[in-house]
Order: structure tokens, then sequence, then C-alpha cells
């Protein structure tokens, strides 16, 4: 593979003190691929991380872009776009730090991308046993859930919109352009559902490319294992995901969708917590205060601007 097959590509990656992931992931997709443009924004955490990832971006060849505060993920990966734009290039990789993808199944997506411009698209996404972790998503509009788009068929007739995993994803300049990148109002965790939505309002497609694959190490970014069903998890994680499915609701649904989302915020927090299992209750109670302030913040959310949902079925290419 030549450094011209890349030459109007830019990777993004956002880094929030995971210097460790981007030698173990990112590193080898840089060396295999001389010249492809790494833009690697760094989310400020310490002097120590800085110095870290500073050291290994200039060993590496990579662009550093420091940010002296946390801009969460949807901000970090529009800063590092910003300046892959300034740079020249035309179409973005956005991936997570915990993501390894080989320069072959890159050029899979580069070229889907080249050829339908309008599109988002994800690769098959395998966790390291092999297993799928994810291959599409749809948001069902009811209730709130977010299923596997292989699972459809077990509901017929409901209504859905679909999204892709922001931990690998790519996009043309024209499409990030219309719909202005990730919001800020997520700061973690269901900035990859809107913005899926927001490339369907501006009539563009989310699509799997089914013959594409990365690897993703779940949760890497927050502490190995963190995300596992049944383990317990971070402070951010049920706090942002509590909030932002009602931030979600605030800005992208209809009005009846809205109070039927609002209604069963409690027990949708709930299953937000069970995610990390019912015995890290007996020990914290980290999780339940996250719960409650992540749904008095989203109940209080209120968007400058609000958006009607569209509904259509992923495709795959």
């Amino acid at each position: 593979m030549t450094d011209s097959n890349f030459a109007s590509l830019a990777v993004v990656v956002v880094n929030f003190g995971s210097t460790a992931l981007l030698e173990e992931n990112l590193q080898p997709l840089s060396r295999s691929a001389p010249g492809l443009h790494i833009v690697v924004v760094d989310n400020f955490t310490d002097t120590a991380e800085q110095v870290r990832v500073s050291a290994l971006a200039e060993r590496e060849g990579w662009q550093l872009v420091l940010s002296p505060t946390n801009l969460g993920f949807g901000g970090g990966m529009n800063l590092g776009v910003a300046w892959a734009q300034q740079n020249g290039r035309t179409y973005f990789l956005l991936l997570n730090p915990d993501a390894a993808i080989p320069a072959d199944q890159v050029a899979r997506l580069l070229e889907a991308v080249a050829l339908h411009p309008l599109t988002l698209v994800s690769p098959r996404i395998l966790r390291p046993d092999g297993t799928v972790w994810f291959d599409g998503s749809d948001l069902y509009l009811e209730d709130g859930r977010v299923r596997a788009t292989r699972k459809r068929g077990d509901r017929p007739g409901e209504r859905t919109t679909p999204w892709l995993s922001g931990a690998c994803l790519m996009i043309s300049d024209d499409l990030w352009r219309r719909v202005g990148g990730f919001s800020d109002d997520y700061f973690l965790y269901w900035e990859d559902v809107e913005l899926s939505h927001r490339v369907l309002l501006a009539g563009g497609e989310v699509t799997v490319c089914v013959d594409a694959y990365a690897t993703h190490a779940q949760g890497g970014t927050q502490g190995v294992g963190q995300h596992s069903a049944g383990q317990a998890k971070s402070y951010s994680y049920y706090y942002y995901n509590v909030r932002n499915r009602l931030v979600y609701a605030a800005r992208n649904l209809a009005d009846d969708d809205r109070r039927r989302w609002r209604r069963r915020s409690v027990p949708a927090a709930w299953e937000v917590i069970s995610r990390g299992g019912r015995r890290q209750l007996l020990t914290s109670r980290q999780p339940l205060v996250a719960a409650v302030r992540g749904l008095r913040d989203g109940l209080a959310y209120r968007p400058a601007s609000a958006a009607l949902p569209t509904t259509v079925g992923t495709s795959t290419i």
C-alpha cells in the first residue's frame, strides 16, 4: 500500500490518559501506512500524560493537538477534524484509542465513502475474541432503548432510527460540514447517536461496511474491563448515559415521544445502573448518585433548537 492511497485521509483520535492504548492500537496502523496523516487530540488529564503523549507523537510523526481542558469525546473530535481540514484532508477516520484497524480495512472504508460521499460508514467491530461487538444499532423511538440491528426482526413494526458507534467511523468532509460535526452538548456518550441522526436529516445515509472490520476492547479508555457486562462502571458512564438519553430526546424527538421518554426516565436510569451488576451497590452509592444527578440535569436540559426524528433502516455495503 502506497502513501498516495491515503493522501486525502486523516485519522483522528482523542486521547484521555490512554497513551498506552495509542501505542498498542494506533502505532501499528501508522507504521504500516507511512505518510498516513494522524491527528491526536489530547484532552488534558495531567502534565505527565501530556509528556508521554507528546513523546509518542513526536516519535511516530503524528500531529498532536494539546487541549488545555477536557473537551469530551465530541469536542475533541471536532477539534481534531478542524486541524485535519486545515491540512487539506477531505476524508476522516474517527477512531477510539481502544480500537484497532489494519490499513487494508481502512482502505475499504475509504473506498466506500469515496463512492458514496454522503454516507457515514462503520466497519463491523469485533471484540478481541472475534465475536461481534457492533454491526449496526437501532434506537427505538417508543422507549429510547438501543438494540442491535440484527435483532430488528424480533420487534416488527416498531419505529426505529439507525445509528453507528463512534468507536470507528469514516466520513467525508462534505458530509461533516453538512452536519456540523458532533454536538458539544453531550461531552460523552450519545453524541454518536445524534451524529447519525443528523446525517439522516441532511439527506445522507448511515451504513455498516460488512466487508471491513476493526477490533475494539470495550471500555479500554476508562479502565480495562470497566464496561464489560456485569462489572461496575465509572461515574461518568452512569451520569452521561442517563443524562444524555434525555438530552437526545429534548433535541431530536417530537413532543409525544419526548414526553414518553421523560415519563420512563427512572426505569431507564435503573437499566443503566444494572449494566454494572447489582453487587456494586453493596459497596458503593456512586452509581445511584450519578444516575440521580444525570436525571436531574437531563430533565432540566433545554435545547436552543430541536429537530424532528427520521425513521429509516440501516443499509449495508
